[in-house]
């Protein structure tokens, strides 16, 4: 099967660095229903930074808002989906690389024979990483 790479709308919210606020958000997407394609969470500054990926972008701003978060986005990235096999995130990698665009977060991870992989470029290189990645 070959690889499916689509550009995303992703939303980011900063929150307090504790325990408990990224369950706190999921919980409340659940329970409105909202699928989210991919979720990353990681420190900024003294804060956290909570990266949603929905299936419904519309459906998750409507959640935000009426909870009050200070989302930030849309932005771009891409979800990249395939048969894992040796060196396919180097391939992709390599691709943005030699084209000199700066990949700004790479997050990969497999499950039995299939990967998954979400990428951040910036804003000015998005249609260009487009267009590469397409032909990976």
């Amino acid at each position: 099967m070959a690889d499916a790479i689509r550009q995303v709308d992703y939303f980011y919210v900063l929150v307090p660095d504790k325990a408990g606020e990224a369950a706190k958000a999921l919980r409340v997407l659940k329970d409105a229903g909202v699928n989210l394609l991919a979720f990353s969470g990681f420190p900024e500054g003294k804060r956290g930074q909570l990266d949603f990926i929905p299936a419904d972008p519309a459906a998750f701003r409507s959640v935000a808002k009426a909870n009050k978060w200070k989302v930030v986005g849309p932005k771009k990235g891409f979800l990249i989906q395939g048969d894992d096999r040796v060196g396919v995130i180097a391939d992709v990698m390599g691709k943005l690389a030699d084209a000199r665009i700066n990949v700004t977060a790479f997050d990969a991870v497999t499950v039995d024979s299939r990967y998954g992989a979400l990428c951040w470029v910036a804003p000015r290189d998005v249609k260009k990483a487009a267009a590469l990645l397409a032909a990976v």
